[in-house]
């Protein structure tokens, strides 16, 4: 079979695009012939080798997968070949096949097609324990998205809408920010023309945001948190812009606020049964219509680079996806 392979860790152009072995499942694992993988900035960590899990080299990155069930092992009852599904793996996603454990794939939803459901699993499933499990979102309160125009703020907005919270969303440009809108977004923030800290404080009447979600780090944290209300909660999502922040505490003591990081891979993998009860309201939503990934671009596997490296330029609206 074809497949991306990291052979060195370094840039998206270093990826080799070959022929590798066959895949064989153990007693609990599936093998998926994967029909798309959906981008996510971990992938274009994991390949510099700066993420918090580090494969043995060589590895294929690419972790939010739909496909079709080619081979199961032999302790999986509730899966058989043929099946449509969709799931999640460390990595291994950018090939023609994958191995799954049998409890991280679900049964592709009828209405949807194959990117759609590879653009599902990661940013819904990391913006609803956000939201849901570790900022506890009330009907009302108001969420702060940053980078609410990516893969998973752009999940947030919508979840947040979901929820019954008034929305802020701030991103880079006034393109994004209209697609925001369009996903349900009350108020935006350009944040590169306005002062973040000012303007949600003028949003807000004084008050300051109930939750913020912060994937992107690096300057904008420190603003936003400073931008919290009293008794928020300020959840770590991630660091697109780079450079992760170094927060005065004093604030989070001012505040009465939390600072609560978000790890929705260990999450699913300590508590499966919390995440399968998520995905399955996830899944309900997305079947009444309530949610739906924007898909921003779709690139054959053997250019997989070439979407890792628009990731990394953070020119992606939404979801980008390889396609195989």
């Amino acid at each position: 079979m074809k497949a991306i392979v990291c052979e060195k860790h370094g840039p998206p152009s270093d990826l080799v695009y070959k022929e590798v072995p066959d895949l064989k499942p153990g007693p609990k694992e599936v093998v998926v012939a994967v029909k798309a993988c959906s981008v996510n900035f971990p992938d274009t960590l994991i390949i510099q080798g700066k993420y918090q899990f580090k494969p043995a080299l060589p590895f294929s990155p690419g972790s939010d997968i739909a496909g079709v069930i080619k081979e199961v092992g032999e302790a999986v009852k509730n899966l058989k070949v043929g099946d449509e599904v969709f799931g999640f793996v460390a990595h291994g996603g950018f090939a023609e096949e994958v191995i799954v454990h049998y409890k991280q794939v679900f049964p592709k939803l009828p209405n949807m097609d194959f990117p759609t459901a590879a653009s599902f699993m990661m940013a819904y499933g990391t913006s609803y324990y956000a939201l849901k499990n570790r900022a506890q979102l009330k009907e009302g309160e108001t969420l702060l998205v940053l980078g609410a125009s990516g893969g998973v703020g752009l999940a947030a907005v919508e979840l947040g809408k979901v929820m019954g919270a008034k929305v802020i969303a701030a991103a880079s440009t006034f393109e994004k920010l209209k697609l925001c809108q369009q996903y349900g977004a009350d108020e935006v923030v350009n944040y590169n023309e306005e002062d973040l800290k000012t303007r949600i404080k003028e949003l807000t009447d004084g008050k300051g945001a109930d939750v913020v979600y912060d994937p992107v780090g690096g300057s904008y944290s420190e603003a936003a948190l400073r931008a919290t209300a009293w008794e928020g909660r300020f959840l770590v999502i991630g660091f697109a812009a780079g450079d992760i922040p170094k927060i005065p505490l004093n604030l989070a003591l001012l505040k009465g606020c939390q600072i609560v990081g978000v790890f929705w891979g260990s999450f699913a993998m300590r508590d499966q049964a919390a995440n399968m009860q998520n995905s399955i309201e996830l899944m309900t939503m997305f079947s009444e219509g309530k949610i739906k990934p924007h898909i921003h671009k779709v690139y054959p596997l053997e250019e997989a680079a070439v979407a890792l490296q628009e990731m990394m330029d953070r020119k992606v609206k939404g979801k980008i996806v390889v396609s195989v």
